[in-house]
């Protein structure tokens, strides 16, 4: 970056205005592993309350990387899942997730905690 007017349009900046936040790289990571219903995703990532799930779905959704589709059935279902765009988002946080695991000791051991639950639901389903 070489001006405060280039932060607008620099390629981070934009990445991180799509998956900043709590939770969207723990959703984007979630839907990696196929399409989920809401409560299936509500599950994985424990502690997400549901007001808190539906606008960083709807976020994402207005994005470009997160597809609703409602089915037309009784009871109505619901499933998310990544659009094209958001794969090749999902591909781009693989690293991010290697750096995690071979560094998790010692991140844990700076931290004085173990990592949050929610991280290893995530990771258990989609990587």
């Amino acid at each position: 970056m070489s001006s405060d007017a280039d932060h607008d349009v620099c390629g981070m900046s934009l990445a991180i205005d799509v998956v900043g936040g709590k939770w969207k790289l723990h959703l984007m990571w979630a839907l990696g592993a196929g399409p989920q219903r809401f409560g299936t995703i509500r599950r994985l990532l424990t502690g997400v309350s549901e007001k808190v799930l539906t606008e960083n779905l709807r976020q994402l959704e207005s994005a470009g990387v997160v597809h609703r589709e409602i089915f037309p059935e009784i009871p109505p279902r619901v499933e998310y899942s990544l659009t094209a765009l958001g794969e090749t988002l999902r591909q781009a946080l693989e690293p991010l997730e290697t750096w995690g695991d071979d560094h998790r000791a010692e991140l844990a051991a700076n931290a004085g905690t173990v990592a949050p639950a929610r991280t290893a639901a995530v990771s258990s389903v989609a990587g």
